[in-house]
């Protein structure tokens, strides 16, 4: 069967790509597109949308069939030269190094990401992990002293971009006197640029991630001058699975790859939690009183409220998905939120519910050998900081003044096709042991 490509005029006039309204809420269109095929090709920018749990799931498990070449780019820029015949495997490996970020794990594939992978995962070993762990209470608990203090408070730029960044700092062994320079630089400053997935016309970097290629480039040739007994000389004397040392760019790409991508995600999950958390006050009574709920809560969260609403393959040949055909040198968007919400998977997919028995088969951190390698810390920054938010607080509310009343609230989105979040949460506190509303 060939990939329907004849929506009806209403999903025909919505560019996912570009509309704001599937910015703010993409929802009712993964919808559409589900209904009328898990496998259906978008008339905008010929990309094929997966929306279906089990179609994605396919895909995202077969890198033989399709590369990761595009995963970050999609059909934007487009790909350096016309993708034609019935093997496109030649054109992909000649011309990947022209794409944008292009040398980040996301876009890689085997054997040179399996090399990449194996060196990352030598640096998040569970035992890392669970060092980190004691480290993102403490690091909590100090950012809430001053976030918690005024009774209120905007929550992505106080308390959850700086939390995260300081978590990933020190999992990867960012020295203490440097982590003011790099909040300073990654946090504090307006980023300047288009930015990836933006829906907007900006330009795209081929790299954004200057600052920390140029800050860890540093530590790793000081720490194979002078090895000392920390995180980052095993950064910097980790070899790849045959035994060679990487190349000082190489570590540094793992490296700024796990600083940049599982910031940004973890900034998206909380805010998504702290959100629901101050909307529904029942849901935060019940948080309250069955604190061993919370894990489960934020795998609801990750399943209702994917903070990467999708990413992009490419296909090398011929094939199918779910039935469908896909011809060569084909653009798929893996749509993780819309499968998170296919009916087939998870019962009234649109109804949250922090008990939800299969959660945690959501695909927010994706699945095969791309599954986002960051996703025990991520869970971890997540539980974490909301015990420690509820512990210190009796209620949160979500701020009538800036985000309008219950009913009429106002909210933005990051205007972007891939990452799923708020551009700010404003709420409001009152202390542990005060009377609640």
């Amino acid at each position: 069967m060939a990939p329907t490509d004849e929506p009806s005029d209403d999903i025909h006039a919505i560019d996912f790509f570009r509309d704001d309204g599937a910015v703010a809420d993409p929802y009712p269109y993964f919808d559409s597109l589900r209904t009328r095929c898990p496998v259906l090709r978008e008339p905008h920018h010929d990309v094929v949308m997966v929306t279906g749990y089990d179609e994605v799931v396919e895909v995202a498990q077969d890198s033989k069939t399709f590369s990761a070449c595009v995963s970050v780019t999609g059909p934007f820029p487009g790909f350096p030269v016309p993708l034609e015949g019935d093997d496109v495997s030649d054109l992909i490996e000649r011309h990947r190094d022209e794409l944008p970020m292009s040398d980040q794990l996301p876009t890689l594939d085997p054997p040179v990401h399996t090399a990449h992978r194996a060196l990352l995962m030598r640096l998040i070993t569970p035992k890392r992990l669970k060092q980190n762990e004691a480290a993102i209470g403490e690091i909590a608990d100090r950012m809430l002293d001053t976030f918690l203090a005024r009774g209120e408070g905007e929550f992505i730029s106080e308390f959850a971009g700086p939390f995260t960044l300081l978590v990933i700092a020190d999992l990867l062994g960012v020295p203490e006197e440097d982590r003011e320079e790099f909040l300073d630089r990654l946090q504090r400053r307006p980023r300047a640029g288009g930015a990836i997935g933006s829906t907007g016309e900006g330009a795209m970097a081929h790299s954004p991630l200057e600052f920390l290629y140029g800050r860890f480039a540093d530590y790793i040739e000081d720490r194979r001058r002078q090895p000392r007994d920390d995180v980052l000389t095993g950064l910097a004397t980790a070899r790849f699975p045959d035994g060679s040392l990487p190349d000082v760019a190489d570590a540094v790409r793992v490296a700024a790859n796990v600083f940049s991508a599982g910031q940004e995600t973890t900034v998206r999950l909380l805010s998504s939690a702290l959100m629901l958390i101050a909307e529904h006050p029942e849901v935060q009574e019940r948080l309250r009183a069955e604190r061993g709920l919370i894990p489960n809560f934020v795998e609801e969260v990750l399943r209702a409220e994917s903070p990467v609403k999708g990413d992009f393959r490419l296909s090398r040949i011929p094939t199918t998905v779910g039935g469908v055909d896909i011809p060569a040198g084909t653009t798929l968007m893996l749509l993780n939120g819309a499968a998170n919400r296919d009916p087939r998977k998870f019962e009234d997919p649109a109804t949250f519910d922090p008990a939800r028995p299969n959660a945690r088969h959501h695909l927010a951190f994706g699945r095969g050998i791309h599954t986002c390698p960051g996703a025990p810390l991520a869970r971890a920054e997540a539980r974490v900081g909301i015990e420690r938010l509820l512990d210190r607080t009796s209620d949160i509310r979500i701020s009538e003044r800036v985000h309008g009343p219950a009913g009429a609230r106002r909210y933005r989105y990051l205007p972007t096709y891939i990452l799923r979040g708020l551009t700010h949460l404003n709420l409001e506190f009152a202390p542990a042991g005060e009377a609640t509303r």
